[in-house]
Formats: structure tokens, sequence, C-alpha cells
């Protein structure tokens, strides 16, 4: 059986990728949803029919699990997915809880898509484990397109960040949660503008022990060949620029695991 991880775009593959490093031994099926990239930017009803069909995709493909590597679909659809299929779906959150527990009293920068920072399930976590009204929110919605269009280490990007960043006074953070996977690409960049002291956390890591946690407790740890199947809204990516593309992606997430 297989392991479905799926994003509205090419952000989940930093989950795939720790997923991978975590249980070498499974078989994957990961899923771009790239006709509708970014969710970020679309309403709760458009992001729920999405993540829909990725579940009957993932079903039909012979799935044990779903992880949900998309911020903006987990906190807007994983309830309503859960009730709906018997699979178990794991989805990522921002790691603010572990970031304001690190963070030593100094202030948390949680970036995210405009629609994760808009839904009560964030604002519901922050106000949780933020007694000391430590964490600020952030948009960063041209990220996603960034990374959809491949741009990393840009000018660009640099001056977006820089202006975004700019209202803050970062030598008064701690922690930068990234909350949206396609973040993750962007490490380096972010590296640059903050302070030394700030450190970065996003939340593939517990997401991933997380499955691996479920999985265990069913018994459906397996012991295959790890191979991973592509595939971009449904169509399976076999031509040799796109794994030349996803290969890039898996150097570029390796060398941001340095970062």
């Amino acid at each position: 059986m297989n392991i479905g991880i799926f994003d509205s775009g090419i952000g989940g593959m930093t989950l795939l990728h720790q997923a991978m490093i975590t249980l070498p031994k499974e078989n994957f099926i990961f899923y771009a949803d790239t006709d509708h990239v970014p969710y970020g930017t679309k309403t709760k009803e458009q992001v729920i029919g999405f993540v829909d069909e990725v579940m009957q995709f993932m079903i039909a493909h012979n799935c044990k699990a779903v992880v949900i590597a998309c911020n903006t679909a987990t906190s807007v659809a994983a309830e309503i997915m859960r009730e709906k299929y018997e699979i178990p779906i794991i989805g990522i959150e921002p790691a603010v809880k572990p970031a304001v527990e690190q963070s030593a009293g100094k202030r948390v920068m949680v970036v995210a898509t405009p629609l994760t920072i808009q839904e009560e399930k964030l604002k519901n976590l922050v106000k949780k484990v933020d007694d000391a009204h430590l964490v600020d929110l952030l948009a960063l919605p041209r990220l996603v397109s960034f990374a959809e269009q491949g741009e990393f280490d840009t000018p660009q990007v640099e001056e977006y960040l820089r202006e975004k960043l700019s209202s803050f006074s970062m030598e008064e953070y701690g922690e930068l949660v990234l909350g949206c996977t396609h973040f993750n690409y962007f490490k380096n960049s972010f590296r640059k503008l903050l302070p030394p002291h700030v450190r970065m956390i996003d939340g593939s890591t517990g997401t991933v022990n997380q499955l691996k946690r479920i999985l265990e407790s069913r018994g459906q740890l397996e012991e295959n060949e790890g191979n991973v199947r592509y595939f971009a809204s449904g169509r399976e990516w076999t031509k040799g620029q796109d794994l030349k593309r996803i290969e890039m992606l898996h150097k570029r997430l390796e060398y941001m695991r340095s970062v």
C-alpha cells in the first residue's frame, strides 16, 4: 500500500522529503494540485472541494493514510475529510506551540498564507499556547508564486521579504514559524534577513513523526521498495523535464536542511 502526501503545489515536497528520510521503506504517492495553486487565496468552499477530489484520488490509488501537507487545506478541510473517509488523515499545522515554548520570552513570528491566517484554527491555536501574547502573524502570499515558478534565489524574493519584514523589529523575535510548506524553500533568504539568534521552525518533522506513530499503532508500517510516484492534479509526472525538476527540488530541500 501507499502513503499519500498532497499539497496545492510543490510545497508539499518539503514534507515528502522528510517522510522519505524517516520512512525510507514506504511507498509514496505525491500529489501537487497545480491546477488550483495557490489554495491560500481561494474560498473555503473551493478548498474543501479540491481536497475532496484529491482524497478520492488517493483512495483509488491504494493509500493507507493521507498527509495533508498544506497548512491552508488542513485548517479548512481536515476535519471534514476525517468525518467522510475512514483512512487516517494527518494534517500539518504551524509549529506555534514549540516555537512559543522555545522562545524564552522573545516574540514569535508566524508567516503563512492569507487563508491560514484568517482561519479560526490558527487563531485558536495561538490563543491556546500564547498566554503572554508573543505571537505575530504575517501573510506572505507571493512566496507561493515564487516557489511554483522555481524562483528561489533572486533579488525579487529578497526585496519582497525585506519589505514585508520591515514593519517589525526582528531583534525582538526568537522564533520564525514557517506556516506554509512552500516557505521551506526560502530558508536561506530568510536567514540573510534575520538576526542570527532568530531560529526557524516548521511542522514537517512533527507531522511525519505523527504519521509514523499512527501507522505503527495500526500495524501498517511496511518494508517496501521506497518508491515515489508524482502527480500534478491527477496527471503523472513521467517526462524527463518533470523528473529533472523533481530532482532539483529534492536537492534544494536537502540543502535547506542545513540552513
